[in-house]
């Protein structure tokens, strides 16, 4: 555990899909945002993203892929996919061993829920803290949000996606699904990458962030 649940250099016998990620969000009020800012912030994720798909150094892309790429399939950004969430703390949450596409466990904390309402739903997602990121400085307010929606086999990768995250200051957090990208092992199956929970799954379909990858 796409510089998710960033994704984590860990290797055992596998890649981890949490390799470094490099396109955090950067800490901002939501409520101060007007729509433009808002679409410059999703289009700025997606060139960073794409970007970082073309180097070979942080490319989770084959070769054979890679060379020839040009740009991720993404949903066309929608301001209304950027949701302020009421935010749960849960500080007695113990680690847990959390499966993954490989024999590999990775470790994460619930560190709080999201409570909001998407397309006239009232949905809850669990967010998540990895002990092993919270050691670097720079990602040490770090949270990881899998989830999966009724796009996951059709206009999505099946397996679901990921949002990254930063600790809030206050009781809500901004949960923008836009920039909802896959798990590395959508691309390489060499990657080993955190399963979502169940309890993660929104009973809707999420037209946002980054759409399946087409080989």
């Amino acid at each position: 555990m796409m510089k998710i649940f960033v994704i984590i250099t860990v290797m055992f016998m596998f890649f981890s899909c949490k390799q470094e990620k490099k396109y955090h969000d950067e800490k901002q009020d939501v409520k101060t945002l007007v729509k433009s800012d808002k679409l410059a912030d999703i289009l700025n994720f997606q060139a960073k993203l794409n970007a970082e798909f073309k180097d070979p150094e942080t490319s989770p892309l084959a070769d054979r892929f890679r060379i020839d790429f040009e740009t991720l399939d993404f949903f066309q950004p929608d301001t209304n996919y950027v949701i302020v969430a009421e935010f749960i703390r849960t500080p007695e949450a113990l680690p847990f061993s959390m499966p993954t596409t490989t024999e590999r466990e990775s470790t994460e904390v619930l560190y709080g829920i999201a409570k909001f309402k998407l397309n006239g739903k009232n949905q809850e997602l669990e967010i998540y803290q990895t002990p092993e990121l919270i050691t670097q400085e720079k990602y040490k307010d770090y949270l990881f949000l899998p989830f999966t929606d009724a796009t996951n086999g059709e206009e999505t990768y099946g397996g679901g996606r990921y949002l990254d995250l930063r600790i809030p200051e206050g009781n809500e957090i901004v949960l923008n699904f836009n920039k909802a990208y896959n798990p590395y092992c959508a691309y390489n199956k060499k990657f080993s990458c955190p399963l979502v929970p169940a309890v993660n799954n929104i009973a809707s379909k999420v037209m946002a962030g980054v759409k399946d990858f087409k080989k």
